[in-house]
């Protein structure tokens, strides 16, 4: 499966960058987010960990912009995210695949046709479509379990089913929220396989999760800890990410 994302690796050293971030939500009694700095270099694998309240998918949702925070800057593809005319939002959004941990499958629908609904909200003619949702049906392994709809379907297989369809418009920047949360230690494995492979072809991951397992299997990933709305950063080396080395 070739990556739209591996045409940007050479060119743009880092894709996202939190500066001094804050987010409280209304009626709140306190910031969920405070002062939140990084930098995600593009291509790289991270993974987002702490305790649950932590805020680990409202940091998320920052990222894929579905919130905007209340103070600070977030640059995504050296842009202001918060600068971006309204109507640059869904440009942008699609640049970014995102993995919920619900799923959000559409319950009558088919597998194929969840995985192509992106493709189909974008404008898409249907003859462009059929080759690429089996090219996704196949990477996932789930050719034969095209026509099932969801509630037909496992955990694990909606949870493929949605991470083809996070990936199907070939995105930058691939953000999961505890994908491997409702699966088997054995799902869990194939499900961080496919967030690699996509990653060797030069897509940005983020995968927040609470399994310390999944930690050591990825090569050179990078971790991120928030504890209590702050980023733990003990060496600076998310906010000055090392210098990567010519490719």
């Amino acid at each position: 499966m070739a990556s739209r994302g591996s045409q940007f690796a050479g060119s743009m050293a880092n894709i996202v960058q939190f500066e001094d971030v804050g987010l409280r939500y209304p009626n709140s009694d306190g910031d969920t987010l405070s002062d939140v700095h990084f930098t995600l270099g593009s291509g790289g694998f991270y993974f987002l960990t702490g305790a649950s309240g932590a805020g680990k998918t409202s940091l998320l949702k920052l990222l894929y912009l579905a919130q905007r925070p209340t103070s600070g800057t977030i640059r995504l593809f050296g842009e202001d995210a918060g600068a971006l005319p309204h109507a640059r939002l869904p440009g942008f959004r699609r640049r970014i695949g995102v993995v919920f941990q619900d799923f959000r499958l559409v319950p009558h629908l088919s597998a194929f046709d969840n995985i192509a609904l992106p493709l189909r909200l974008s404008g898409v003619p249907e003859t462009d479509i059929e080759a690429p949702v089996r090219e996704m049906l196949d990477w996932v392994g789930l050719s034969e379990r095209a026509h099932a709809t969801p509630p037909t379907l496992s955990g694990g297989e909606q949870q493929r089913v949605a991470i083809a369809r996070a990936v199907i418009g070939r995105p930058e920047i691939l953000v999961a929220d505890e994908p491997t949360g409702n699966v088997d230690p054995d799902m869990a494995a194939r499900l961080l396989h496919l967030f690699e492979s996509l990653n060797r072809l030069g897509t940005t991951v983020v995968v927040a999760t609470h399994d310390f397992h999944l930690l050591g299997r990825i090569q050179n990933a990078h971790m991120m800890r928030l504890e209590a709305g702050r980023l733990m950063d003990p060496t600076g080396a998310l906010r000055n990410p090392p210098a990567r080395p010519a490719q």
